[in-house]
């Protein structure tokens, strides 16, 4: 990848706010890199679903073929949503880090969730500890990734507001250069994390109830969609198989985008 991507990324993070939306394939991320947004992001459940899976049921060598495949569709820089590193101990999660860099990505994030219902979050010291492995693992590659720590407890059932600033605050300690924690509701208290670990560039989740300028008003650097764009197109498609499965008819292709249309959009290929 060109070193301009890295560098190009690293600015997006330097001041203003920008929006950096979830393809889940190539051609999702060609055409959002054609409406102009200045870079990209993978997106966990969005790449689960196009390949018939559930979200966080997708091997470490499926998510990176997905994650090259779409880095090398575009020209933009794109961040990787790696998920925990598909790993649990710091040195297994630095190896990945390691074989993600190599997609081509400008950015890559790691959670602290864990996939257990039970526990939901790795304590806090091993969190600490996996994101001090990933920057150790970028840094040793000598390739300028940036590094997002991602810290779940309002999506994942902790929807503490404090140990989510303590957590964000220490993955910054330990080299992450963005913050986020998906799932914040309010702009009470999306300003109390950007407040809480100012001046790290934070990023948060979309949701119908916020707008651009809101959170860039709040302070906010990276707004992304995760995979509510997939789900958006897999309510199209679904409104549509239902339909014609359930009542037999098909008024729902009627609003469809005309092919003409989309294979404008991929003139010359």
């Amino acid at each position: 990848m060109s070193a301009d991507r890295y560098v190009t990324f690293r600015n997006l993070h330097e001041s203003g706010c920008f929006v950096i939306p979830n393809p889940w394939d190539a051609g999702t991320a060609r055409i959002l890199a054609q409406l102009g947004f200045p870079a990209l992001a993978t997106t966990s459940s969005g790449s689960a679903w196009s390949m018939g899976r559930r979200d966080h049921h997708v091997s470490l060598a499926q998510s990176l073929d997905q994650i090259r495949t779409i880095a090398e569709s575009v020209t933009v820089p794109v961040n990787a949503d790696f998920e925990g590193g598909f790993a649990r101990r710091p040195e297994d999660v630095a190896a990945n880090v390691t074989q993600a860099i190599e997609t081509g990505v400008a950015g890559l994030s790691i959670e602290d969730s864990t996939g257990d219902r039970d526990d939901p979050l790795f304590d806090f010291d091993l969190a600490v500890e996996r994101v001090r492995a990933a920057r150790e693992a970028i840094d040793r590659s000598g390739v300028r990734v940036l590094l997002t720590g991602r810290s779940e407890g309002f999506i994942v059932g902790r929807p503490d507001l404090e140990e989510t600033i303590r957590r964000l605050d220490a993955y910054a300690g330990a080299g992450a250069e963005c913050l986020y924690a998906p799932g914040l509701a309010t702009m009470e208290d999306i300003s109390a994390v950007v407040k809480g670990v100012a001046p790290r560039p934070i990023n948060v989740l979309a949701r119908p109830t916020l707008t651009v300028k809101a959170l860039a008003a709040a302070g906010v650097r990276r707004i992304s969609v995760g995979g509510s764009f997939a789900r958006t197109a897999w309510t199209g498609f679904l409104d549509a198989a239902r339909e014609t499965a359930e009542k037999g008819t098909f008024t729902a292709i009627g609003r469809a985008v005309p092919g003409a249309e989309l294979n404008a959009l991929f003139k010359g290929d």
